[in-house]
């Protein structure tokens, strides 16, 4: 299957290689001229041809990001790389080259049809990204398990498959096979697929076909809740208050603490914890709706922000265009004057007072943009105002709520103290009566010992309570921060391109009457 030309040296894919086949699938009359001359930017080919080129390596094809269709059929490749930012590409072949594995095409989320006929491949895999796959042809591979074809009952919209010239295509059940596990397939192996083949196919096959749309109905189920609590999480994170609606700061507390798992088979301690948790957990919820609610005020004032930004855009633009309206109609009426003017003096002037209409129309524009960049600074303002203001009464009232989980861990550490210490002395008088673990006992060497072991235990408390705190404030100012700097540039780079916009338009309106030539009009 090697297609290396013995009179041929392997080509590398480079600008040069590019520019001559761009070249020559362009135009060839006047435009493609044209395009030779002034040269063609790679951004904008639609469609590109690279077969039969000798091709070892796909590459430099980075540039193409507007390519709906590629063909890179009859080469040597060896392996799929370099299509990354070709997400637009709808048309791939592929065939005829040395690929033995299907990879390289995760953001090819829009290709509807793929030819990878006569390679090495021998299984069906990494295809997954691939939602709108219509068309794919895998004849002359060299794919041999027929599981392989479970794998394309994911794509909802393939309709023409090719596998035939692979070792599964000799089976004796190979075409019911599929058309059992592909039942909305219309075409196998160039062959329309018929209503009676389908029938015959289900029916042998029904009960596997139940029993795997069963485990395929169960996936779906466990994949649409899994996607459910990512989407929760993800609207937890944005309030920054995630994992705080239970018990898992709490548990992460003791996560690491082996003193504190170690006393907390003291006696009375369990009762101890027990109360702490509910109390720490109930905590935590009140952070965790808390959050919530700020999250919903801070969306709201941002979408308030939002479409008062754009109405305020929107008038402005509406105001340019009746001006830039009632120009063009002063400016075409006055042109056509000139036009049929014979005087030149009159010419002159007329010209003239067209050029100050230019000029008059230049003010006006400017002036507008400048009374919406007051507005819009004002309402940016209040904005930035509102929302810093939002963010630090949020943070000044989760701070007063981790202090209270502080308390807690305080006067939790005071009692778990008293309990050891009071265990400790009976130890030393021989009157405790429970029977301790033996990692326990260990700790009750003397005073210092288990003074160190509930410190450390409560350290470790303590500091996942700051970390989670500083985390949470760290957090919610950086993304003000970046929110803020965010609207600013956007204001400026609106104004910016404005301004072009402005420049622009009255250039080109001055550059009509500087190019009116007396002689063309006394014509």
């Amino acid at each position: 299957m090697n297609r290396l030309c013995d009179s041929m040296e392997p080509k590398v894919m480079d600008d040069d290689m590019l520019k001559l086949a761009v070249g020559e699938q362009g135009p060839q009359e006047e435009a493609g001229q044209l395009a030779k001359q002034e040269g063609i930017l790679f951004k904008d080919v639609l469609s590109l041809q690279l077969d039969f080129r000798n091709i070892l390596r796909i590459d430099n094809l980075w540039q193409f990001e507007n390519l709906r269709k590629l063909q890179l059929d009859n080469n040597i490749i060896e392996k799929i790389e370099g299509l990354e930012n070709l997400t637009h590409l709808v048309w791939l072949d592929l065939s005829f080259n040395n690929i033995e594995t299907i990879e390289g095409l995760d953001t090819l989320v829009n290709l509807e049809d793929l030819s990878l006929f006569n390679n090495r491949i021998s299984k069906i895999d990494s295809l997954d990204a691939l939602v709108k796959l219509q068309v794919l042809s895998l004849g002359n591979n060299q794919i041999d398990n027929m599981m392989n074809i479970v794998y394309l009952r994911r794509f909802k919209c393939l309709r023409t498959l090719s596998l035939s010239g692979n070792p599964i295509s000799e089976a004796e059940d190979y075409k019911m096979f599929i058309c059992a596990y592909l039942p909305d397939l219309v075409y196998l192996d160039f062959r329309r697929i018929d209503d009676h083949t389908k029938e015959l196919a289900e029916a042998k096959h029904q009960y596997s076909i139940d029993e795997l749309k069963h485990r395929e109905n169960l996936m779906q189920v466990r994949l649409q809740d899994e996607r459910a609590r990512q989407e929760e999480l993800e609207k937890h994170k944005t309030a920054f208050v995630e994992h705080l609606n239970g018990s898992f700061l709490f548990d992460s507390m003791y996560a690491e603490d082996s003193e504190g798992n170690k006393l907390s088979y003291l006696p009375g301690v369990s009762e101890l914890l027990e109360a702490y948790k509910d109390k720490f957990v109930i905590i935590c919820v009140n952070i965790f709706e808390y959050g919530l609610k700020q999250q919903e005020k801070r969306k709201i004032e941002l979408d308030t922000f939002s479409e008062c930004v754009h109405e305020a855009i929107q008038e402005n633009q509406e105001q340019g265009k009746r001006k830039i309206a009632q120009f063009e109609e002063k400016h075409l009426s006055s042109l056509s004057a000139i036009r049929e003017e014979s005087e030149l003096p009159n010419i002159e002037k007329m010209i003239l007072e067209c050029s100050a209409d230019v000029s008059e129309l230049f003010n006006e524009l400017m002036m507008l943009e400048m009374q919406l960049v007051e507005q819009l600074e004002e309402t940016i303002n209040m904005f930035e105002r509102n929302i810093v203001d939002m963010v630090g009464l949020f943070i000044e009232n989760v701070q007063s709520l981790m202090a209270q989980c502080r308390d807690l861990e305080n006067h939790h550490h005071e009692k778990l103290l008293e309990i050891s210490i009071s265990t400790l002395e009976k130890i030393v008088k021989g009157d405790l009566d429970e029977d301790l673990p033996d990692d326990l006992r260990a700790l009750f060497v003397d005073k210092d010992t288990i003074v160190n072991a509930v410190g450390a235990s409560h350290d470790i408390h303590l500091l996942k309570i700051d970390n989670r705190e500083d985390e949470l404030v760290t957090r919610i100012n950086s993304w003000c921060t970046r929110l803020v700097d965010k609207i600013h540039k956007d204001e400026i780079m609106r104004n910016r391109k404005r301004v072009k916009e402005i420049n622009q338009y009255i250039d080109h309106m001055q550059s009509e009457l500087d190019n009116l030539e007396y002689s063309d009009i006394l014509d």
